[in-house]
């Protein structure tokens, strides 16, 4: 199985205020984090893209450590908070690959991975879905109604602080494209 998710924000104090995020203290936050990956991410197969602001200006070691606890095959696509990547102490190989935009197609629809919400995208006239993060919970019906019902998300502000399967993703376009 797929799965996605953006801004986590491990170590990142200031993110349970900024966001409003149901966590006492940022210990709280990662202990929960690391659960809530692990009670959906079953498998070692499974494969979790983590679209940027994985570990906010944390170091190699603290990256490391949250990876390996962390189940599944893991991708990440690079978000403007992750300083760790530069640590000579960071083990590069715990993410599969490293990248700053990704496409692919599952079921003859494609996805667009990228950190950054977009106006158009790759595919964008052909019901292709965009997956981002970076604005957490800010604006979203701004960003609902100025992207569309292909642009989803997938902030852990927004999906219950779990990754999100490529079912769900297609079950909330699908429904978005009955209602919108």
């Amino acid at each position: 199985m797929q799965y996605f998710i953006a801004d986590l924000h491990f170590y990142h104090e200031a993110i349970i205020d900024f966001s409003q995020r149901p966590f006492k203290d940022v210990a709280d936050m990662n202990a929960q984090l690391i659960k809530n990956w692990n009670s959906v991410v079953q498998s070692p197969k499974d494969e979790v893209y983590v679209l940027g602001d994985f570990l906010y200006h944390g170091t190699g070691a603290q990256a490391n450590a949250l990876l390996r606890q962390l189940r599944g095959k893991k991708y990440l696509i690079k978000g403007n908070h992750e300083d760790y990547l530069a640590d000579p102490d960071f083990d590069q190989s715990l993410f599969d690959w490293i990248k700053g935009y990704e496409t692919f197609k599952y079921h003859r629809r494609q996805f667009v991975l990228f950190h950054y919400p977009i106006l158009e995208w790759d595919g964008y006239f052909k019901q292709s879905i965009l997956l981002y993060g970076h604005v957490h919970n800010t604006r979203v019906d701004f960003f609902n109604g100025t992207l569309g019902v292909n642009a989803v998300n997938v902030g852990a502000d927004l999906i219950n602080y779990r990754p999100i399967s490529i079912e769900q993703v297609i079950d909330l376009v699908n429904e978005r494209e009955m209602t919108w």
